[in-house]
């Protein structure tokens, strides 16, 4: 990654913004159970490159070949109607389908082969003007900051970065940085609103105050967030309504040391687990 910053081209008639990596989301659309992105979704992410991995999780019992063979042109046909949509926006699409029985490992093969900054939940939404970007633990600050100026940059949208303390986590230091890193991609710091809470349980902590905003950025930040954010429709319920979530993945560790922007260590470390257990066409 190149560490020149890139800048909105002259005759843009948007708001300049400086930026290190123009971000890639990956959307993982449950495509066989009628899991689409709303319409307002794909406005707020249209600024951003789009990959979307259209999955179905099969019994233990039954091959991945076999789901491929049954179910593929049905799956193809759906991810097909949620990327005209995107295109519908201006955004050229990267489609996959994949027939898996590990939901959360294929996820994140898919996410670093294809290079993405963020990984969204695509729950459902309305229109999109105040989004709530949680920090709760190590984060990569220049690739955060990246995708929020990017997305809403040209918009009227509103931010409140949110500091989650815990352990010898400093809250207050991180969302400070990502406040002064936004201001440095050019992003107007009069949108900007900054908190901290002492909290226990940050990620049920953010799913429960998601109802409050259009929608959620985070950080991987420590523990894998995939899996809880994930969950079963009953689990989210229960927490109370979810609204769209980003999770921005880590950098690599070499390319997070050359990023001045980066707060030193990263959150999680790579997932070395080998196996995936899928059956991808190639495209």
């Amino acid at each position: 990654m190149s560490d020149e910053p890139t800048t909105a081209a002259a005759d843009d008639p948007a708001p300049e913004i400086s930026i290190r990596e123009p971000p890639k989301v990956l959307i993982p659309v449950r495509v066989l159970e009628g899991q689409t992105v709303p319409d307002p979704l794909v406005e707020f992410l249209a600024p951003a490159e789009i990959v979307i991995l259209g999955y179905h999780v099969l019994p233990e019992q039954t091959p991945t070949e076999q789901g491929s063979m049954q179910f593929e042109d049905r799956a193809q046909e759906a991810v097909a109607d949620i990327a005209d949509a995107f295109r519908d926006a201006g955004r050229e699409v990267e489609t996959r389908v994949v027939f898996t029985h590990d939901r959360d490992q294929t996820v994140d093969r898919v996410a670093e082969e294809v290079g993405a900054t963020a990984t969204l939940l695509p729950n459902p939404c309305g229109e999109i003007t105040d989004v709530l970007v949680a920090v709760r633990g190590s984060i990569d600050v220049s690739r955060l900051a990246d995708l929020v100026a990017s997305l809403l940059v040209d918009t009227e949208d509103t931010v409140t970065l949110w500091g989650l303390t815990g352990g010898e986590f400093d809250a207050e230091a991180a969302v400070e940085q990502a406040a002064a890193t936004l201001a440095r991609r050019g992003f107007d710091h009069d949108r900007v609103t900054v908190e901290t809470d002492a909290v226990e349980t940050p990620i049920y902590d953010i799913v429960a105050r998601s109802a409050e905003f259009d929608a959620i950025v985070m950080g991987e930040g420590g523990p894998p967030v995939l899996s809880a954010l994930f969950g079963e429709d009953a689990e989210r319920v229960a927490e109370g309504a979810v609204a769209p979530v980003l999770v921005v993945r880590d950098l690599p560790k070499a390319a997070e040391a050359a990023d001045e922007d980066a707060p030193g260590e990263s959150g999680a470390d790579a997932d070395e687990a080998a196996g995936d257990d899928t059956a991808e066409p190639e495209r």
